[in-house]
């Protein structure tokens, strides 16, 4: 198939967004930003290394994960800073031999994740297709902040609390889960939907901005970690983060028994797994926590270190280049 006739059966399955004044065909898009700022973010998926086709455990990486996968983590990025995604471009490299079904459904996850996580307004663009050894998907988001201050990771003061929107260690399950070797229909229902929470994140796309317009001081997306990630707040807002072990016991719970499982502490997945895609943010004192964020800490004053109830921890998370 040439690329101009895969394109032809990738576009029909893709939405067209609101601010969108020239869409694909073109060799660049056109959007309108009635805010006039535009919040951009790119992320990248690699085959091996972000994910495989067959995972030890039997499964099958599907188009459709992939492409939703892809489409999440994007859209939480802008999320992260308060902000609502307006546009995807999104690139494609493809060994020549990738089935033409696993493409569309790769659309088919872009347009679902769009849709079912509630990015209204937002649908893709363009991008670009090439070849290549192994499948690689880049996408890049735009956003909008609608007339609001972006909310960084530099403006957290000590007193602060700290709340985490959305999941923790679900998705970290989900793929010790994959990881393992054990045929995926013998976990019951809760272990098909730790895996379902790595394949298919779902972010929540209203915490953001409901964050922004309530005054939060710092947020960021839990992409690499809760550790790992509380660190970054800690070190770009130059005060220290202290987490209550006690009130992420809450997140650790229903893990426990995928845990036993697999001989794993379940507060290693809350505390160091990624790609639940929830927020970590803080706000100041007085501030009435967002509906769907829970307290789980404070900020202290001092070295910009994240704690345990008061206590050093060992870093936990993700580093492309370490791992």
């Amino acid at each position: 198939m040439t690329e101009a006739e895969l394109l032809s059966r990738i576009f029909p399955r893709l939405p067209v967004p609101d601010a969108v004044l020239l869409g694909p065909g073109d060799d660049a898009a056109v959007l309108a930003a009635p805010d006039g700022r535009t919040v951009i973010s790119i992320d990248t998926l690699v085959e091996d290394h972000d994910f495989r086709l067959l995972r030890p455990s039997g499964h099958c990486t599907t188009g459709y994960d992939v492409g939703w996968k892809c489409a999440a983590q994007n859209l939480s990025d802008i999320n992260a800073m308060g902000g609502r995604a307006t546009s995807l471009v999104v690139s494609l490299t493809l060994p020549p031999t990738t089935p033409v079904e696993w493409v569309e459904a790769l659309a088919d996850g872009l347009t679902a994740a769009i849709r079912e996580l509630g990015a209204t307004g937002c649908g893709v663009v363009g991008g670009d297709l090439g070849a290549g050894a192994q499948l690689v998907i880049t996408a890049a988001v735009t956003g909008t902040l609608e007339g609001r201050e972006p909310v960084l990771r530099s403006g957290a003061e000590a007193g602060d609390t700290v709340a985490v929107a959305g999941t923790l260690g679900r998705a970290a399950a989900g793929l010790a889960l994959l990881e393992d070797g054990r045929p995926l229909q013998d976990l019951g229902v809760s272990g098909e939907e730790l895996v379902a929470a790595q394949l298919r994140p779902r972010p929540p796309l209203a915490a953001g901005p409901a964050a922004a317009v309530a005054g939060a001081s710092a947020m960021l997306d839990v992409s690499d970690g809760l550790m790992r990630d509380a660190g970054r707040i800690a070190t770009a807002s130059a005060v220290g983060l202290d987490l209550d072990p006690a009130a992420l016991q809450q997140y650790a719970g229903p893990l426990e028994e995928t845990a036993a499982l697999l001989g794993i502490d379940p507060m290693e997945w809350v505390l160091g797994g990624g790609e639940d895609h929830g927020l970590l943010a803080t706000f100041p004192p007085g501030v009435l926590l967002p509906a769907g964020f829970t307290a789980v800490g404070s900020t202290v004053p001092g070295e910009p270190l994240v704690t345990l109830a008061s206590q050093a921890a060992a870093l936990r998370g993700w580093d492309h280049f370490a791992h």
